[in-house]
């Protein structure tokens, strides 16, 4: 070529140089890249100049156990952004001695390399050499790997014309007028990706050496050095040939540019590279947590919630320290997989623990028989199952619910209650037990049990007649809001019914007695939550599973969190909660508690629905509260039966099995539930609340105690019993069911105290020996031969 034609060219590229980036964007765009992707490209570069400039690059976020323990990760590109004193210096070296050994000393832009590279690509016909700085890869690589959003975006961001060198280049320069060299290098090595999902310098150290990015030593820098003119291509486990051969090239470029002797260059080049037999991935998302994958979806879903949502975290680098206590977990998990087979067809056990608590609500565990995965032949499920709705529903544990409500309004612990055998309510639903007439809800008993009890004794041994006349006196709607209150908050939420309803409007709109035998499916999280608002003396507050959230700065994200709230008056919740009490030593859950050797205090209720489709147990104590959750998971829903839990065709499982098993398998593992306690009571909710006149008349004559109840309109009934009153005085007053205007009162009247039997006196020669003691094994063995002989 002649001197007169390098001339023309030399001065075509000065001028397009010097006319800058506008006269530049008027240039057509390169075949292919839409005039919008060009645009937002340009838009990117004029506006987020600051952003590149002193933005933070993705990085990873890290779910944590309670105590710091990590058990999961999540990001979009596995990177760790460090300081620069926190990189070595040999991979400082590296870089520049291979990407851009004139980096000291240029502004960002090497003048001299584009002239030269402008002409050759001119001469070419095309785009032939880059001569990018390391502020233009950095440049380059913040535009592909961080604000493309689209493939559009990413060709626009990379595509090979003097348009998109020249817009490149003048952010090169302003990168280098706002930061010093070091910055720039840091950031970049911050950013570019290494290969094998590694972006930056400390994962990609992590990911081949297992080592951090501040130790890297002379080889290993320039290895990944190399690697960066192609991370896919030069993979050291795929092309250990290229990657060794690219490194020498590294090694001997910082030998040149005064890094290294030749000696040690040629030394270095010798060494196998050195990585490790397979890259150090980092599994990404709640599948790394294993049994703790149901507790970390849910903590996701959770700060989802409180608008931090899954996509911010991430990009976001944040450290998010859950509530997951590990022992509890453990505790939690190897019990309900021991009582329900994580491979067992069509049913699983769910369990979480809450803490109870006046101003917080910490979720200690979260778990399922099912393993966490994607894997359903090996019994593997990623659905929420602990906190949806799920089921068949609680059963008999919804009584509560009712009990609660008849205390609330004034009725008393010790308030008899009539128990008959079979009961036909109208108004209250139709169907229910066999031969009912129309417009008739029907309920029987499925064992035998005293005609009448006190409220406290039905908590215990569970007779479905008293509560369907129970939830008939105190409103269907007054339940329905008070288990909502308690804790139940999903069933008041639009559409969770039938799309549009929720599950409470519905009950009471039709006035469902059957609400009170727990037929409806049943969030197990919020089950777990209604014991800890119990033993907070009726103080609600939301679960919890996240105790902070810290940037990559180390500054906690302030999360928007409800208020706690008083759901019940205290003494209506520690009056439930003795009432409960019993359940475990002569109620339903006393087998198991004595199976398991409990020793502690709680409050329990079983509960298991008719049809035997699920059944459950609900324990809890000022420490410790639990609801694990036994139901059909799969395609069809059957009875389930019991030893093992299985589906059957006719079902004979209880919550006081399995369900309470996993309870106590847990809590006994646990010291704070082992040290849990209940409430002292309140005697104003032995009789009632609104049973003042009942007191008052303790102490009268049988006709000045009627006449005082009869002048406030009660009905007054008489029976004698033995008392500590004088002969012929009101030993108690007992209200019949509710104490309303009309109501029935029995009057009880001392017949003096009993007569005391005195044992005759006995020399030692004429007394008999002891009696061994009779413990509850020798009667319970007893109750069984008799049942098996005359088939009781």
């Amino acid at each position: 070529m002649n001197v007169s034609v390098w001339k023309s060219l030399a001065n075509m590229v000065a001028a397009t140089v010097v006319a800058g980036v506008a006269g530049a964007l008027a240039l057509a765009p390169v075949a292919g890249i839409s005039g919008a992707g060009i645009a937002r490209t340009n838009e990117t570069m004029a506006s987020n100049l600051s952003e590149l400039t002193y933005g933070d690059t993705p990085g990873v976020t890290t779910i944590t156990d309670a105590t710091g323990e990590p058990m999961a990760w999540v990001f979009h590109q596995r990177r760790y952004e460090v300081p620069g004193d926190q990189i070595s210096q040999h991979m400082k070296d590296a870089i520049v001695a291979i990407e851009d050994h004139r980096f000291y000393e240029h502004d960002g832009v090497d003048i001299q390399g584009t002239a030269r590279a402008m002409l050759t690509n001119v001469m070419a016909g095309g785009v032939e050499q880059g001569a990018s700085t390391l502020n233009q890869q950095y440049v380059k690589n913040y535009l592909l790997h961080i604000e493309a959003e689209t493939p559009e975006e990413q060709s626009a961001a990379v595509e090979q014309s003097v348009p998109r060198k020249l817009r490149e280049m003048r952010m090169a320069s302003d990168l280098d007028r706002n930061l010093s060299k070091d910055e720039i290098l840091t950031g970049y090595l911050n950013l570019v990706p290494f290969g094998n999902h590694a972006y930056g310098v400390e994962a990609a150290a992590r990911t081949y050496f297992s080592t951090s990015a501040a130790e890297l030593s002379v080889p290993q820098a320039a290895m990944l050095a190399g690697m960066v003119q192609s991370s896919e291509f030069l993979n050291p486990y795929t092309n250990e040939e290229g990657v060794t051969s690219r490194r020498g090239a590294v090694l001997q470029a910082m030998a040149t540019h005064g890094y290294l002797s030749a000696e040690e260059a040629a030394a270095y080049a010798a060494e196998p590279l050195g990585v490790l037999d397979s890259p150090a991935t980092l599994p990404n998302g709640c599948i790394a947590a294993g049994d703790r994958g149901f507790f970390c979806d849910y903590a996701l879903t959770y700060l989802d919630s409180k608008g931090l949502g899954r996509d911010q975290l991430r990009e976001g680098g944040y450290t998010v320290t859950t509530t997951l206590n590990p022992q509890v977990q453990d505790a939690a998990r190897a019990a309900v997989a021991r009582n329900v087979d994580p491979m067992a067809t069509g049913v699983a056990e769910v369990l979480n623990v809450v803490e109870p608590g006046t101003d917080s609500r910490d979720i200690l565990a979260m778990t399922s028989s099912r393993n966490y995965g994607l894997d359903l032949d090996q019994g593997q499920t990623m659905l929420p199952q602990p906190s949806s709705l799920v089921g068949n529903g609680a059963g008999s544990v919804f009584k509560i619910f009712t009990a609660a409500a008849a205390i609330d309004q004034g009725m008393g612990l010790e308030t008899q209650l009539d128990v008959p055998t079979r009961y036909e309510a109208r108004g209250l639903g139709t169907g229910g037990a066999a031969n009912c007439p129309p417009n008739t809800y029907c309920v029987e008993n499925a064992g035998a049990y005293q005609s009448r009890m006190t409220l406290r004794e039905t908590l215990a041994y569970s007779p479905n007649t008293t509560f369907i006349q129970l939830i008939e006196q105190v409103g269907v709607p007054a339940v329905v809001d008070m288990s909502v209150k308690l804790g139940l908050r999903s069933y008041a939420e639009p559409g969770t019914h039938d799309g549009e309803r929720s599950i409470a409007d519905y009950m009471k709109e039709a006035n469902l007695g059957s609400y009170t035998l727990g037929p409806t499916p049943v969030n197990p999280l919020e089950l777990a939550n209604v014991g800890a608002t119990i033993a907070s003396g009726g103080r609600w507050c939301e679960p919890n599973p996240i105790a902070k959230v810290t940037d990559r700065s180390g500054q906690e994200v302030f999360l928007e969190r409800p208020d706690c709230e008083n759901a019940v008056d205290q003494g209506v919740a520690n009056a439930l909660a003795i009432g409960m009490s019993d359940d475990l030593t002569i109620g339903t859950g006393a087998n198991a508690a004595r199976a398991n050797g409990w020793s502690g205090q709680a409050s329990a209720k079983t509960g298991t629905t008719e049809s035997h489709q699920s059944s459950a147990f609900l324990g809890f104590n000022s420490n410790f509260s639990a609801a694990p959750y036994i139901y059909n998971d799969g395609t069809t829903t059957t009875p389930l039966c019991t030893s093992p839990v299985r589906q059957c065709a006719s079902g004979n499982l209880f919550g006081g099995s399995e369900a309470a098993q996993s309870w106590f398998q847990t809590a006994n593992l646990v010291p704070a539930a082992l040290s849990g306690t209940l409430p002292a009571m309140d005697e104003r909710y032995e009789l009632g609340t609104t049973h003042a006149v009942l007191t008052e008349v303790v102490g009268l004559t049988e006709a000045d105690a009627r006449r005082r109840l009869e002048g406030e309109g009660y009905q007054v009934n008489v029976r004698n019993t033995p008392g500590s009153q004088p002969r012929g005085r009101v030993e108690r007053a007992v209200p019949q069911g509710m104490l309303r205007p009309g109501g029935t009162v029995t009057l009880e009247i001392s017949t003096g105290p009993a007569p005391r039997t005195t044992a005759p006196t006995t020399s030692p020669r004429e007394s008999r020996p002891a009696l061994p003691e009779i413990t509850q094994d020798d009667i319970d063995s007893l109750t069984t031969q008799l049942r098996d002989t005359f088939g009781f």
